[in-house]
């Protein structure tokens, strides 16, 4: 499953009761959560992150990153989760001054326990008991909130927020072998290299000789034939940190590129072949 964009609520409590469940945000909202009970595992093109519940994060918007949520001791994933959109942020920041401090760090960030956290996600969690919602003049309330606390415990956090520009051209190349394992439409990948989707599969023949479809296959497969015989990995937890919607999808397209199954991968210490 894929959420693109905006969510249609901004301060939401997902309640998973599967085992796995697993969602790429590709999100033009920052989102800011606390993981409630569950597991949860991020990827991010070079880091992989493992929440587990009172942990706290932040994720800036055009994030490419995978959730794969499960459930743990008994207990469904459940989160607190809070989209700050453009235009709150744009009203915010019209009425407190900001200095844009420089900042190497990219992708999630995650805050340590702090009585501010504490304090804020504990007041929302007994709005979710209400049928008719939260009432949209307490969601205001809380949104403005949200960006006071995150600003309060980091210093850095308005480089994030204050930050309205939209993604431009990047290298195609270096962007495709960094993020190919993001399940989502090649308009999206277009867009977050700052390209039309005609000259984005122009320039990606440029660089690979390939169609995209076909390279991104491959690559995931590599990927996949990687957890598998190296990291001994089973494939019911390969298959989603590859790119791949479903388990049977995987299996059959993985056994009818290498020749023999997922299952039968694991424990191989062989390389597959490149393109």
């Amino acid at each position: 499953m894929s959420v693109y964009w905006n969510a249609p609520q901004e301060i939401m409590l997902p309640c998973e009761q599967d085992k796995y469940f697993e969602r790429e945000l590709i999100s033009g909202d920052h989102t800011f959560g606390r993981l409630i009970s569950g597991e949860v595992k991020i990827i991010v093109a070079d880091q992989t992150y493992l929440l587990k519940p009172g942990d706290t994060w932040f994720c800036p918007r055009n994030q490419l990153a995978t959730f794969i949520k499960y459930s743990k001791d008994g207990k469904p994933y459940k989160s607190v989760t809070i989209y700050l959109r453009t235009e709150r942020l744009k009203a915010y920041y019209t009425r407190y001054p900001f200095e844009m401090t420089p900042d190497q760090h990219h992708g999630i960030r995650r805050y340590e326990n702090h009585p501010l956290l504490e304090s804020f996600f504990g007041s929302l969690l007994p709005y979710f008991e209400m049928e008719e919602g939260i009432p949209p003049a307490i969601v205001s309330v809380k949104i403005e909130e949200a960006i006071t606390v995150l600003r309060t415990l980091d210093h850095r956090i308005d480089r994030f927020l204050a930050n309205f520009s939209e993604p431009g051209k990047i290298d195609l190349a270096d962007f495709m072998e960094k993020n190919f394992m993001f399940n989502m439409p090649l308009q999206k990948f277009a867009y977050f290299t700052g390209r039309s989707l005609t000259t984005f599969k122009t320039d990606f023949k440029k660089a690979f000789d390939v169609s995209p479809q076909r390279w991104l296959t491959q690559k995931r497969l590599e990927l996949a034939h990687y957890h598998l015989s190296e990291r001994h990995h089973r494939p019911a937890d390969v298959y989603l940190e590859a790119g791949f919607e479903n388990l049977s999808h995987f299996s059959f397209a993985f056994k009818k590129h290498f020749g023999y199954s997922p299952t039968e991968a694991t424990g191989r210490n062989q390389r597959p072949s490149l393109l």
